[in-house]
């Protein structure tokens, strides 16, 4: 839950975040990950208290995700609070369900947004005008995915070495290579 609903967020932050949340029939899940040199927090808290009851006609669920993530080396401990509304009921998912399914997220923006930020320096292109960002992106979209499902997980590697080798990049989309 972004700042555009404003109403609807001050009414999560209340209903999950202040003293009135004793009241609220709330269900919780913690769960700590050590990796990476840090180590990680996350805790899940969700009701059905609103469900139905807003503009909203398929919100079953709302919750607050708290991420605390403290960096061995540093010492440095950051804390990122969100709020959401889900339209799976407590039947289809209870809280452990909806953290996993919010990180999950993540896997998205890890294979595809990440390495096009990454490998690609996408956010530094001079391509701006009308429809052309969204096309370049579609197709290296496109790219990342022909060579994820060639086996290829370094998606860096896997442009050097395609770059180099053309006709086996035209394999990849079922053209003959008519050239070595």
């Amino acid at each position: 839950m972004k700042e555009n609903h404003p109403t609807l967020r001050a009414t999560l932050e209340m209903l999950l975040d202040s003293p009135v949340s004793r009241r609220v029939p709330m269900q919780r899940v913690v769960e700590r990950e050590c990796g990476h040199g840090r180590i990680e927090r996350r805790e899940l808290r969700c009701s059905a208290v609103l469900a139905g009851k807003t503009q909203f006609p398929g919100l079953q669920q709302i919750y607050r995700l708290e991420r605390e993530r403290l960096i061995k080396k540093t010492g440095k401990r950051t804390v990122e609070v969100e709020y959401g509304i889900c339209s799976l009921s407590r039947k289809e998912a209870g809280p452990r369900t909806l953290l996993r399914l919010r990180r999950g997220e993540w896997k998205i923006e890890n294979q595809s947004h990440h390495v096009r930020d990454v490998t690609y320096d996408e956010d530094h292109s001079p391509a701006r005008c009308g429809s052309i960002p969204q096309v370049l992106a579609a197709f290296r979209n496109v790219a990342i995915g022909l060579m994820r499902s060639a086996g290829q997980r370094n998606i860096a590697a896997a442009t050097r070495y395609y770059a180099a080798r053309p006709w086996e990049a035209l394999a990849l989309i079922g053209l003959p290579a008519t050239f070595k």
